[in-house]
């Protein structure tokens, strides 16, 4: 029998996808309605074949990847020769950002309406947002952008170039419609992990932060305000 080769590259994107190692039985009903074999055992027989070819190909020298049987399942992994170099490379990426959900709200907030003053982030929030500016200036996720021509001037704030590297956008155009980014944050404080948009995006990591309790604290707004007017003054000079 001539194997189903439409199979080959259907599994070696399940597999590369898998964030477990995933077994004959689960590619085998995900393949289900494109292989076009009714009988199971028949569509079984046929993923092991295909896997059999793909394991064989990947452990060539051409690769610095195989696909390993491992728990049951399969998996892609690096071939031990490449473990230093990739091992190096994990190393000088940027650890993940870990902001609270007020100070991730309120990156929200800059992001779709930027520029912005803190007065009006707190007026979209219903709550004050000065104790948070600081900590999203720190991590250089937003800067200043000049100050807004009404009475008292306040500082205007907008997104970064890191802002973009870490959630993978080209620009602030790409970014989801604020439905589908409400959708995203309540699905990241349910399971504690931001979904991946893409490989690339995956290095931005969204988690609850106890420590930061400075947006809910309403009697405490001058002075929270004061570090992040000092970092407001630095990043106008080096504008």
């Amino acid at each position: 029998m001539v194997l189903n080769m439409s199979l080959k590259p259907q599994l070696e994107a399940i597999i590369y996808a898998a964030e477990t190692p995933i077994t004959v039985d689960q590619m085998a009903q995900l393949v289900k309605d494109s292989s076009g074999i009714a009988d199971a055992t028949e569509l079984r027989s046929e993923v092991l074949r295909a896997l059999t070819e793909l394991k064989v190909e990947y452990s060539t020298d051409v690769h610095g990847i195989e696909i390993r049987e491992v728990a049951g399942g399969y998996r892609m992994s690096t071939k031990p020769e490449q473990h230093d170099l990739v091992r190096s490379f994990a190393k000088s990426l940027k650890p993940p950002i870990r902001l609270s959900l007020p100070a991730l709200e309120t990156l929200a907030v800059i992001a779709y309406k930027q520029p912005v003053t803190v007065p009006e982030i707190s007026q979209i929030r219903g709550v004050d947002s000065s104790g948070v500016i600081a900590t999203l200036l720190e991590r250089k996720l937003i800067t200043t952008s000049g100050r807004k021509e009404v009475v008292g001037r306040p500082i205007l704030y907008k997104t970064t170039k890191e802002f973009l590297l870490r959630f993978g956008l080209k620009d602030v155009n790409e970014l989801p419609s604020m439905e589908e980014f409400e959708k995203l944050v309540a699905e990241s404080f349910q399971s504690d992990l931001l979904p991946a948009e893409n490989t690339a995006a995956a290095t931005a990591e969204f988690m609850p932060n106890s420590t930061e309790q400075a947006d809910t604290q309403q009697n405490s707004t001058d002075a929270a305000e004061n570090p992040a007017e000092a970092s407001q003054a630095e990043a106008e000079k080096s504008a």
